[in-house]
Order: C-alpha cells, then sequence, then structure tokens
C-alpha cells in the first residue's frame, strides 16, 4: 500500500575504528515516494547507502525492509528481498553489451536450477527469451533503445548512467537506491533525469536518492533528510528542508542559486 512504510532505519551507527561516520541515524521510507538524503561532503551519505545495501555492516542499529529485519545477511540476499542500488562510480561490465549487461541483472529473478542452465532445458530456454525481452524493453524505459548492441565501455558517460539504472532495474527492486545519478550531467540530462526518477516512481518503484545537485533534489523528491557530520539534523519537505536553519547553516559557501 502506498504510503506504508517500506524501509526503517534506526540508530543507525556505522564505525571504522576510532572514527564515527554514521551516529545514531534514523528515518524510514515509505513506499512509492521519492526519499532525498543529502548532505555536505563527508556528511555520511555514502555511508548509509552502503549500511542499508550491505556493503557495510552497521556496527549499531538495525535496518528493517519490508517488515522484516535485515540483520547480517549478505549483499545479493539484500537484493533479492527487494533492494538495487546504482554508484558513485560507475560499475558495469565493460566488455559485455548493454543489453546482456541487464540481462545478467535479471538472473536475480530466475528459478532455473544449475542443471537446468547447463542443459539448457525448455524452462531455462524460456527464462532466457524473457530476459532478453524485458533487458530490451529496460533499456527503452531509460533511454538508450537503440544502444543495446553497444559494449558498455563505448557509451557516452550518460548513457553509462542509464544503462547502470536499467540493470538496477532489472532485478525488479521495491527500492531502488541511486548514488549520485546527475554527477557529471549538463543542464537537458539532468532535466531527463528527473523526468526517469518519477517514471521509475510512478511504474511501481520507491526511490532514495543521494544527489548534490540541490535544484534536482527539490525538484523531484517528496521527503528529504538532511546529515552533517555523520548525524541527521533535518528532515521534511522540500519546503521544509529550503527554510530550515540548520540546513541552511550546513551549506554555508554553497552558491546562492544552489540553496534555498
Amino acid at each position: 500500500m502506498s504510503g506504508e512504510i517500506l524501509l526503517q532505519a534506526s540508530d543507525l551507527t556505522v564505525k571504522f575504528g576510532g572514527l564515527t561516520a554514521l551516529d545514531g541515524v534514523s528515518f524510514d521510507i515509505r513506499r512509492g515516494e521519492i526519499l532525498g538524503l543529502i548532505g555536505p561532503n563527508g556528511a555520511g551519505k555514502t555511508t548509509c547507502f552502503n549500511a542499508l545495501t550491505g556493503v557495510y555492516r552497521p556496527s549499531a542499529g538495525t535496518v528493517s525492509f519490508d517488515g522484516a529485519r535485515l540483520g547480517r545477511i549478505k549483499r545479493h540476499t539484500i537484493t533479492g528481498r527487494g533492494i538495487a542500488r546504482t554508484f558513485q562510480n560507475i560499475r558495469l561490465w565493460g566488455e559485455m553489451t548493454a543489453l546482456e549487461n541487464v540481462v545478467v541483472a535479471t538472473d536475480a529473478r530466475h528459478r532455473t536450477s544449475v542443471p537446468g542452465a547447463i542443459f539448457r532445458t525448455p524452462r531455462h530456454r524460456r527464462e532466457e527469451a524473457a530476459a532478453i525481452e524485458k533487458a530490451a524493453a529496460l533499456l527503452g524505459f531509460v533511454g538508450i533503445a537503440g544502444r543495446g548492441e553497444v559494449k558498455a565501455k563505448n557509451l557516452s558517460y550518460g548513457d553509462q548512467r542509464r544503462l547502470e539504472i536499467a540493470r538496477a532495474l532489472a532485478t525488479e527492486p521495491k527500492l531502488l537506491c541511486l548514488d549520485e545519478p546527475a554527477a557529471g550531467f549538463n543542464p537537458s540530462e539532468k532535466a531527463a533525469l528527473i523526468d526517469l526518477i518519477r517514471a521509475i516512481r510512478d511504474a511501481g518503484h520507491t526511490v532514495l536518492l543521494i544527489e548534490h545537485d540541490m535544484r534536482l533534489v527539490m525538484g523531484v523528491t517528496d521527503r528529504i533528510v538532511v546529515l552533517e557530520f555523520g548525524r541527521k539534523i533535518a528532515e521534511g519537505s522540500p519546503e521544509q528542508i529550503r527554510a530550515d536553519p540548520k540546513v541552511i547553516a550546513a551549506y554555508l559557501g554553497v552558491p546562492d542559486d544552489e540553496l534555498p
């Protein structure tokens, strides 16, 4: 049901030796919304992402997703539960085509056994055909329908970003976590990205967004959580965040056209 809590982070803490990168952060993500996670450099945004998606194990606190505690489970299990992500530094299989990159990601939902794949049983062939069809549709959905046979390493930077989103969507996530998806984009590409993020939400996915571009964040999110030095300092609608004195103070030095 739209609006119910999909993910809940409670007192989430991540420490690296004597450094506390994330300090008792709590927030929730509601099904069907676009939540922004923002903060100055070093605020703990990517650390929080990594703790939610299984890259880091929290030092303390809990993460519950879709009614169940995630606990100390492996990353592929978290993907299977319905959380997918992109990375700030693009991570594609460069020698594979765009289509192949997405087809491989569909394996997260395949049911064929290893022997079935080896002997190419009818079920395996059906799944393979469906994966190719699904991957092609996702390439079209993100705006690179004509690039399926191009090796990922030969795509433009913007198309690589879109391919990474398509690959994440291929795992059929309930929650899609986007880490700096607009990095390196020009204004027209950012405008197209806003449309894509909205389309992703309209297709039934919930979105968690880390992004430095405040104009994009303010234009696409339903709610925003603000971190500074590993702690949450504010949470609310874009309008509330824009007017929050703590947020304005945290962003002193940011160009006037960025915030508020």
